[in-house]
């Protein structure tokens, strides 16, 4: 068994204590949701969920290749994305607005060359259509939440210039209440 990884944008501290606000006082009244912890919101751009150990570096490398010359995108959470839908949700995400002109492009590329670097170093990515958002919660069993929808449908955080993307190793059960514990494995700079 390999390595499960993940390359991700994570917002900086106060994009993500802006989210966490925002929530804290709305967590009570949905206490079957399992909240993400506010030290794991990360925007995923590739997953892959067993990477030989060998070939985490190599990945690392692979993806620092491919956004050495990406542009930086400025960024903003808001929004609601359920998944699959608002009637059936099993998990429920911020949605990522672009606030620069081709922003949205730049979150596609960036994704984009995550999964080439998987696929360049022989390691298999998980082939979900990307849409960037950060997961908040996940359901036990799909539920409607369509009033959670139209509530974060208000919020707005502040924007960002998203500078760098991390390589995340995800540790099963490792962290508190039989969490996952991540660990950064490397922070991959964008160029300009």
């Amino acid at each position: 068994m390999g390595t499960r990884l993940f390359a991700a944008i994570v917002p900086p501290d106060d994009v993500i204590e802006h989210l966490d606000e925002f929530l804290e006082p709305r967590r009570a009244s949905a206490a079957d949701f399992r909240w993400t912890r506010a030290d794991q919101f990360h925007i995923t751009l590739a997953f892959m969920a067993d990477v030989a150990d060998h070939l985490v570096d190599d990945y690392a490398d692979r993806l620092a290749d491919g956004l050495a010359r990406t542009p930086i995108p400025v960024v903003r959470l808001g929004g609601a994305v359920a998944f699959p839908d608002a009637a059936h949700t099993r998990a429920l995400a911020v949605g990522v607005l672009p606030e620069t002109e081709g922003a949205d492009v730049v979150l596609e590329r960036m994704a984009g060359r995550a999964r080439n670097a998987a696929v360049s170093v022989g390691t298999e990515v998980d082939g979900q259509r990307f849409r960037p958002h950060l997961t908040i919660a996940r359901l036990r069993r799909p539920d409607d939440t369509s009033s959670w929808v139209r509530l974060l449908e208000t919020y707005t955080g502040p924007d960002w210039p998203v500078l760098e993307a991390a390589v995340i190793a995800s540790h099963l059960g490792e962290g508190p209440g039989n969490r996952p514990r991540y660990e950064t494995i490397a922070e991959v700079p964008l160029g300009q």
